[in-house]
């Protein structure tokens, strides 16, 4: 597998961002995730977007980071938010989600972001399990999702 960075308007990026969104869509009985995201937020020096191709150069997982500091929605100077985690269920179990968790967070801490943050949610059990294996612990909610009851919030120091 290579993993290597793109624009967040790719049409890789589309197309795993719009497979992401109908397994939240399945998983959730509703229309996805409605966070508003654009390009730039994963531009960096402020975020970062990867996706996993493999050896036919198919593109197999996807995730980024953006930038979050403190406001309103209940984040913290220095944040990186991870977003749009996912991989092919063809392609699970390789390992793709810690090699681009790995490579996200190495990049976030290169930016100075002292914090990765995620939302995630409980009918996703496992996201949920990487990343407490991965280090990460549950942390104040915040974001878009913040008030809804079936949404997780963790947090891993950089």
């Amino acid at each position: 597998m290579n993993i290597r960075p793109v624009s967040f308007d790719h049409p890789d990026a589309v197309k795993l961002n719009d497979l992401v969104q109908l397994e939240y869509a399945e998983r959730y009985g509703d229309e996805g995730d409605i966070t508003p995201l654009d390009p730039t937020m994963f531009a960096p020096p402020a975020g970062l977007y990867l996706i996993a191709y493999d050896e036919r150069d198919r593109p197999m997982a996807t995730g980024g980071w953006r930038t979050q500091d403190a406001g309103d929605e209940g984040y913290e100077d220095g944040d990186a938010e991870l977003k749009r985690m996912f991989v092919l269920t063809e392609a699970r179990g390789l390992g793709l989600a810690r090699r681009i968790l790995a490579a996200l967070e190495a990049d976030a801490r290169a930016a100075g972001r002292r914090r990765m943050v995620l939302e995630t949610g409980t009918k996703q059990p496992e996201a949920m399990a990487l990343y407490a294996s991965s280090g990460y612990e549950p942390c104040a909610k915040f974001g878009l999702y913040r008030h809804h009851d079936g949404s997780r919030c963790y947090a891993k120091n950089l």
